[in-house]
């Protein structure tokens, strides 16, 4: 450990952190840690592959980057272990049953689950947010729609990652029930 001084004050070694942890891990655990923030086998691996990471800006960016050159076959497999976004406590059951029934419509156009990120909105203007995306991304032809959910992914998995290095836990954007790939 690093020993943190300041003149006229007694040396404290510095507490390991989330990003020195990821940093040292073992490959099999990194990967896995990043595959609870995006299902990509090939986006895991190449962010394992890059460690140590500096900071948590260069881990972002390498997220970014990975994500950004997702091939067709590991956007399906990444789409394919996304689930519909949780709705906030409290919703009404017909905020619900507009829900499943917009993603039952979204599900049957595209073959895959609807990803959005609700980075940044509160509770309350999440449902809104998902019944107002999920409708106009409808809309959509397959091949627009597969870049918009790309990007909705990078979206994902950055704030999942970010989550895991600040707060140390997921943010609930969407839930993993499915084992990711390889387990």
């Amino acid at each position: 450990m690093t020993p943190t001084h300041l003149p006229g004050r007694p040396a404290i070694p510095s507490l390991p952190t989330i990003l020195g942890a990821f940093n040292t891990a073992p490959q099999d655990d990194a990967r896995k840690l990043l595959l609870d923030c995006l299902r990509s086998l090939r986006w895991a691996d190449r962010i394992a592959a890059h460690r140590p990471y500096p900071d948590a800006d260069a881990l972002l960016a390498a997220s970014d980057e990975a994500a950004y050159d997702l091939t067709p076959a590991d956007l399906s497999e990444a789409l394919a272990a996304e689930t519909l976004p949780t709705l906030p406590d409290g919703s009404y059951g017909a905020a619900y049953t507009a829900l499943s029934a917009a993603h039952a419509a979204y599900e049957s156009r595209f073959g895959h689950a609807f990803v959005i990120c609700l980075e940044g909105l509160s509770a309350g203007e999440a449902l809104d947010h998902v019944l107002e995306g999920i409708r106009s991304r409808l809309t959509n032809d397959p091949d627009e729609e597969r870049v918009v959910a790309a990007e909705e992914l990078r979206r994902l998995a950055k704030e999942r990652l970010g989550d895991l290095l600040f707060r140390g836990a997921g943010n609930g954007a969407t839930s993993h029930t499915r084992p990711a790939p390889g387990e």
